[in-house]
């Protein structure tokens, strides 16, 4: 958009689309970008089917947990909150008072919920986080041990949308250590998985990402009506 089609698009829409992911390890099979891949394109299929612009992804997120794997890119919790307010901030003075944010990577969560309550008591803004893999109805396409972290549902879901940049061969299965359920800390994912992967990726296939993709953006665009009805 030139800033006269912005200026005519926030004269009439009061929310926006905005992707995050991360760049980081996922598996020996999938490229670096995952997260952030798959959040701007779920972000711009989602725009197409609602009307609702979507800003250009934010790539880097909150990972140190995956940095001993070469290529992973982290930034402070901090410093990645006050980047995004300040994104808000510029958003809120055009009128803007929804946000859905379209979160491609868990790490960054957090923050995020931190981030939308400063925001709606500072900006009277409105923030909502989706995250994709949270969505009850994939375990009608894929069983428990496919769903984690680089695992078939994330592989196929990539493979559908970038097929040429994951490499097939690399797919492997890995067993995760399993951690004490009752406590919660602060853990590398060095820990608890060699190659990166948890759980059976050797299962995914473009034709079952397509099925996620699908399924996600069916499950957004009525999230987007109901956001929609959201009042400050």
């Amino acid at each position: 958009m030139s800033w006269k089609e912005a200026e005519e698009y926030f004269s009439t829409h009061d929310l926006i689309i905005l992707p995050i992911g991360s760049n980081e390890q996922h598996g020996p099979q999938n490229p670096l970008g995952t997260d952030f891949l798959i959040a701007e394109a779920i972000a711009e299929e989602l725009a197409k089917r609602t009307g609702f612009a979507s800003l250009r992804c934010i790539p880097y997120g909150v990972s140190f947990h995956h940095m001993h794997f070469p290529g992973t890119i982290t930034v402070d919790e901090f410093a990645f909150m006050n980047y995004i307010y300040e994104v808000l901030k510029s958003l809120s003075k055009w009128k803007i008072k929804k946000v859905l944010i379209i979160n491609g990577h868990g790490g960054n969560l957090n923050s995020l919920q931190i981030l939308a309550r400063k925001a709606r008591e500072e900006l009277n803004l409105l923030v909502f986080i989706f995250q994709w893999w949270s969505l009850k109805s994939l375990e009608n396409y894929f069983n428990k041990d496919e769903l984690g972290h680089a695992a078939a549902v994330e592989t196929s879901l990539i493979a559908y949308l970038y097929p040429e940049w994951v490499n097939k061969q690399g797919a492997i299965d890995e067993t995760p250590r399993e951690r004490e359920k009752e406590l919660t800390w602060f853990t590398y994912t060095k820990e608890f998985t060699e190659s990166g992967v948890f759980g059976v990726s050797k299962t995914f296939s473009r034709e079952r990402g397509k099925e996620v993709f699908e399924e996600v953006l069916s499950h957004l665009v009525k999230l987007v009506e109901e956001i929609e009805k959201e009042k400050i």
